[in-house]
């Protein structure tokens, strides 16, 4: 089984522009868990998946 290299992971400002947002309103959404975003903490910093970010907007476009 060929292995799959890892998924770049985005900080929190590029995961905010991804999503059209400003970056305190995701560390914002972090804080409340307002959206499970599933960040990753990277020693002081937060990381996101594209991947978990694409299941978010799939799932504001359903609702």
């Amino acid at each position: 089984m060929p292995h799959k290299p890892p998924e770049p992971l985005l900080d929190r400002k590029s995961a905010a522009k991804y999503l059209r947002v400003s970056p305190g309103t995701l560390a914002v959404w972090d804080c409340t868990k307002r959206y499970d975003l599933k960040p990753i903490k990277v020693g002081r910093s937060v990381r996101y998946r594209r991947s978990d970010l694409d299941k978010f907007l799939e799932q504001r476009l359903r609702a």
